[in-house]
């Protein structure tokens, strides 16, 4: 069922449109504000133009990708915010309905640094599941201790022997979205 366009409607997709162009005259450009691999657009909207209890641009900016992101479950990945240089790196799957909705929402002085993954969150919550469910799985081997989805893309994993543990953690779960690292045993202060 399709429904007529309003004014606010056909005002969107403008906005959608020209956040399409921008992207598209803008790919690659990533000078020092990122990772040249980023696509990298600079906000537009007014300052306060989008809702949140959060009352600086950057924050809003964060709140509006991450509530956007519920709509894109199987492009976005994941999200991290760089206060000092006011931007928010986004890691999804190229998708430009979601770079176009984000970019084009984004106020003015924040920048958004689009990073290409090839994996959802969702794919990395669950690969995180598996790998949390057999947590005791390798005790007398290794200490497994922490598991937990990088925004990046991929999952991070604490042990107390990397050396030990990669191949049998790569072996069991694949090395693709894997990343294992020593992790200090937690002790109560």
């Amino acid at each position: 069922m399709t429904r007529p366009m309003t004014a606010k409607g056909a005002a969107s997709a403008v906005l959608t449109a020209g956040a399409l162009l921008a992207l598209g005259a803008i790919q690659g450009c990533g000078g020092d504000s990122g990772p040249a691999s980023a696509t990298t657009c600079v906000g537009a909207q007014p300052v306060g133009s989008l809702p949140g209890p959060d009352d600086t641009p950057l924050g809003r900016v964060a709140t509006y990708v991450d509530a956007t992101a519920r709509h894109y479950p199987t492009s976005f990945t994941g999200l991290s915010v760089n206060a000092a240089a006011q931007a928010a790196d986004v890691y999804r799957i190229p998708s430009k309905a979601f770079d176009a909705d984000i970019c084009g929402a984004a106020e003015k002085g924040v920048t958004v640094r689009l990073h290409d993954t090839d994996v959802s969150k969702v794919d990395l919550d669950a690969l995180a599941a598996r790998v949390s469910a057999d947590m005791h799985r390798w005790d007398g081997t290794f200490s497994l201790r922490e598991v937990g989805v990088a925004s990046e893309g991929y999952v991070s994993i604490g042990v107390d022997d990397p050396a030990k543990a990669t191949p049998i953690l790569t072996k069991a779960f694949g090395s693709q979205y894997l990343k294992v690292r020593h992790v200090e045993q937690a002790s109560a202060v």
